[in-house]
């Protein structure tokens, strides 16, 4: 059997084949990037955040207050929308330096719109949580700690997602500086099976106990009601609208 001397076209060809990406391999995109130090963070804006997630009989409900923080001493906003409608049935909240947490929706949300216009189908609520771990293990999102929450063909499902890129399900969850005042009411109030409009009242109870104490938190409640036909988010200043 003849093989190609080292100096033939064919060793030539193959040595610059070699030096090129293989045009047979799919195109992967890249995560945004940037310089920033967890130092840095004390400077830039932050959500504090008393954010729940409460998976119930009719799809899922999705509370958060409405108060960002510069550097945890000084309000720098009174009306922050901190939950995002990411897929047809399902949203995320932001917990975290703001410019990081709406990063992190913008790329969960373009993955979304590209898993549907290549497969013709919406990705599932695990898989999309999946997605969002690995997403918050290996992006510079920093910090973040947000809730999924949503409706598929398995029913409804919640999920907390920490800075390390864990995913964790439950049936109710609770992040941000006043998770712990939060739960405390939580635990109390919480029962399977309870409808949207039960776990809206528990939910926006949860972040009147917090707002009452926690700093970082305040200024209303934005509710996020998830079915299997939709996402509804309605913000609220004055919590007697809603309890």
């Amino acid at each position: 059997m003849r093989h190609p001397t080292q100096n033939s076209d064919f060793s030539r060809t193959v040595d610059q084949l070699a030096d090129e990406p293989n045009p047979y391999e799919p195109e992967v995109g890249s995560l945004p990037q940037n310089n920033l130090s967890h130092a840095d963070l004390d400077n830039v804006n932050k959500t504090g955040t008393t954010t729940i997630g409460i998976s119930t009989a009719d799809g899922v409900v999705i509370a958060t207050d409405m108060r960002a923080s510069l550097g945890g001493r000084f309000v720098s906003n009174k009306n922050v929308q901190k939950v995002e409608q990411i897929h047809p049935t399902g949203a995320l909240t932001l917990v975290g330096s703001v410019g990081g947490a709406q990063s992190f929706i913008s790329s969960l949300r373009a993955e979304v719109n590209l898993y549907e216009s290549r497969r013709g189908e919406d990705i599932s609520i695990d898989a999309l949580a999946t997605l969002a771990g690995n997403f918050a293990r290996g992006g510079p999102f920093f910090a973040i700690n947000p809730i999924l929450g949503g409706v598929d063909d398995e029913g409804s499902h919640v999920y907390s997602i920490d800075p390390a890129g864990g995913v964790m399900k439950d049936d109710y969850t609770i992040t941000g500086s006043g998770m712990q005042l939060a739960y405390g009411h939580l635990e109390q109030a919480y029962e399977e099976d309870m409808s949207n409009e039960e776990a809206k009242s528990v939910a926006a109870h949860g972040i009147k106990s917090a707002v009452e104490r926690d700093t970082g938190s305040g200024n209303g409640v934005f509710l996020c009601e998830i079915t299997d036909e939709g996402v509804d988010i309605h913000g609220h200043h004055d919590f007697d609208e809603v309890l």
